[in-house]
């Protein structure tokens, strides 16, 4: 393994609206990349979308001669949309997410009653994939990590010394994701946790997001041993039952996500907009009482 492939380049964009990061993992300039956890634009308020922070992604894998093998994502979010088929559409790439999403879709195809001919079996996606499932991209050798808890179809993906957490951890002093959603657990949770920080002590770790407190810059990569040592839910020494207890509390007081109602129905068809209905139009739904 080469020094490149051992420690393969991250180019992080932050998306400030959703406090999301989106990456592109590459060997160097002109090679293959994967990129994870991409946003497409919306606005509550108007239902419109747009492509600002895709658009950056895209000019950073143009302005590398990048050429994208993989959109993947660490799970269905609810806090952003993604912006995976206007990705592919522009750079090509095949999309992916872990393979318990059917589980998810058919959670979700219930509470926004959607149309009887969405699957709930992944097929939206071109690939699931499984725990310890090989991810190839150009020189780079990655896998998939079944990392379930915030949901129960989060995955991690590894490629070298870099692991692209999903929701299943933040930065140390913010902490850990909730477990609240249909399907979440936080024993569960804790699991994958221990499996992430069971990595080797120099494994670069990526967040998701990033929500900084006390007005500190943004950051978003920090490394298993920081995380053992300060990370404010699930440091050493803290154990499963005071972890559940304290993320058992802590969700109970949380509201729900402004964007998980248009975010979750469209992130569940690999950010497909729904059918557009008869007057050529696509719409959301807004069930009442349902979460």
């Amino acid at each position: 393994m080469t020094a490149s492939t051992a420690n393969p380049r991250v180019h992080g964009i932050f998306d400030p609206a959703t406090w999301t990061v989106t990456y592109v993992v590459y060997e160097k300039p002109g090679s293959a990349c994967a990129i994870i956890d991409s946003v497409l634009d919306y606005d509550p308020k108007s239902g419109r979308t747009s492509h600002n922070s895709a658009d950056k992604v895209i000019a950073f894998v143009k302005a590398n001669d990048l050429k994208v093998e993989w959109i993947l994502e660490t799970h269905a979010h609810a806090d952003h949309l993604s912006a995976a088929p206007y990705l592919k559409q522009h750079l090509g790439g095949k999309t992916a997410i872990g393979d318990h999403i059917g589980g998810v879709q058919k959670v979700f195809k219930g509470i926004f009653n959607m149309e009887a001919s969405f699957k709930p079996d992944g097929s939206q996606f071109d690939h699931l994939f499984a725990q310890g499932d090989a991810i190839s991209v150009g020189g780079l050798s990655g896998h998939a990590l079944y990392v379930p808890g915030h949901t129960p179809a989060c995955v991690a993906y590894q490629f070298g010394d870099a692991v692209f957490v999903g929701d299943t951890l933040f930065m140390p002093d913010v902490g850990t994701a909730r477990c609240d959603f249909p399907g979440g657990d936080a024993k569960t949770l804790y699991a994958s946790t221990r499996k992430i920080l069971s990595l080797p002590p120099a494994t670069r770790l990526f967040m998701c997001h990033d929500y900084p407190p006390n007005g500190r810059p943004v950051n978003f990569e920090t490394t298993v041993a920081e995380q053992k040592a300060k990370n404010i839910h699930v440091h050493d020494g803290v154990s499963e039952a005071d972890f559940v207890a304290m993320r058992t509390q802590r969700d109970a007081t949380l509201e729900m996500p402004v964007l998980i109602l248009p975010a979750v129905q469209i992130n569940i068809r690999a950010g497909e907009l729904p059918p557009k209905e008869d007057n050529g139009v696509s719409y959301v739904k807004i069930p009442l009482n349902a979460l």
